[in-house]
């Protein structure tokens, strides 16, 4: 495990601190941690941050969590592993809370809803900016020469899009095909090119505490599949959310999502904390309590379970391939629900402009972050509807 140039305690306190402070969505959280404890406090090398961030974008779940839970089961194991995510999300998660026991005790007066008509606009903005930066990251600019290379990665993002807009909701088995058919093509594992090599597969305050069983069970059912199936950024996780909170169980309408979106931009640390929001909307603190372990759960089990065997596993072409196959139309939902979530904010030409605004700031001024532009949409918002 190497030498250890620090305590448990004192990871354990860096990532409160990270995830009580640490603005700005998976990738400025990625860099404030290489920049931390690579850098700055020399306390785990490049090598192995590196490990962890390959690990992280090849498992489902939140990046930047899994990126932590990784980095505390280097030096210190399970226990390592465990107190790092708990200390990494349990300030979001309080302040989510907090916040959900504000937006169902005032959530109908005319002001909240003043604050969410330019923040909501501003959530589209910065969703729009983040899938087409994801899309450049995964597959390039849409050039002549990228076409060409990536066609078939192209032709599940653009099926994707086109799914997502017309059904409303995200298709996961669509995911798992298209990463399957991309690694049939790219790289046949050897367990199918020789099959005598086939492998073993080892399968308000006073709603506090209202809650219903059998909602109960659903949440946690459907944030764990969440967990388990939605690979990418945090905001990866949005289309998903989107399709079974407001379209399949009909928990939230579209406002209350948007609402839960900006929530979570406007809270430090993973941007996939909104699910504790979601869930307290649903049902109450227990409903909060359970979304966010059923949607952290799995990544945790990942990274705990492939971390000591991850050399291998990552060079490995054929998890390579499918993990860029499952990548594209993940994206591509992403796009698609952009367009989807679209038609609750952008309702007039005020909240146009302010979702152009925030996407054309987010390109072209550099350092800027998310917190900041809520902030600004959110006085917009409150000073254009009382104009």
């Amino acid at each position: 495990m190497g030498d250890r140039k620090y305590t448990l305690w004192e990871l354990t306190l860096y990532f409160l601190r990270l995830g009580s402070l640490g603005f700005g969505g998976p990738v400025a959280l990625v860099g404030y941690m290489y920049r931390d404890l690579v850098e700055q406090k020399g306390w785990f090398t490049e090598e192995e941050y590196k490990e962890g961030l390959a690990l992280a974008q090849l498992a489902p779940g939140p990046l930047a969590a899994q990126l932590g839970i990784y980095i505390g089961f280097v030096h210190y194991g399970l226990l390592g592993a465990t107190l790092v995510g708990m200390a990494f999300v349990l300030p979001s998660f309080v302040m989510v809370v907090g916040l959900g026991i504000a937006y169902r005790a005032y959530g109908g007066l005319p002001w909240v809803r003043d604050v969410f008509y330019g923040v909501g606009a501003a959530v589209i903005g910065i969703i729009t900016v983040s899938a087409y930066k994801l899309t450049i990251k995964s597959l390039g600019r849409p050039k002549l020469d990228s076409l060409k290379r990536s066609w078939m990665l192209w032709l599940f993002y653009v099926m994707a899009v086109v799914v997502t807009v017309a059904t409303k909701q995200e298709q996961v088995m669509m995911f798992i095909a298209c990463g399957l058919l991309y690694m049939l093509v790219k790289a046949p594992p050897d367990w199918l090119v020789r099959p005598k090599k086939f492998p073993i597969f080892i399968l308000g305050i006073a709603s506090f505490w209202d809650y219903s069983r059998t909602t109960l069970v659903e949440l946690g059912l459907f944030f764990l599949k969440a967990g388990t199936f939605v690979f990418g950024s945090g905001l990866a996780i949005v289309p998903f959310l989107q399709a079974g909170v407001v379209v399949e169980h009909g928990w939230l309408n579209e406002e209350q999502f948007i609402d839960a979106v900006a929530v979570a931009m406007v809270s430090p640390g993973p941007v996939v904390i909104t699910v504790g929001f979601i869930g307290y909307l649903v049902n109450g603190f227990p409903g909060a309590a359970i979304a966010a372990l059923a949607t952290f759960l799995p990544c945790y089990l990942f990274t705990v379970t492939l971390a000591p065997f991850f050399k291998r596993i990552a060079q490995n072409n054929s998890v390579k391939a499918f993990v860029d196959g499952i990548t594209a139309p993940v994206i591509g939902s992403l796009a698609g629900a952009v367009i989807v979530i679209s038609g609750t904010s952008i309702v007039d030409v005020a909240t146009a402009i302010i979702a152009i605004g925030v996407g054309i700031t987010l390109i072209y001024v550099k350092n800027i972050k998310e917190p900041v532009i809520i902030f600004i949409a959110m006085l917009l918002g409150i000073l254009i509807k009382n104009l």
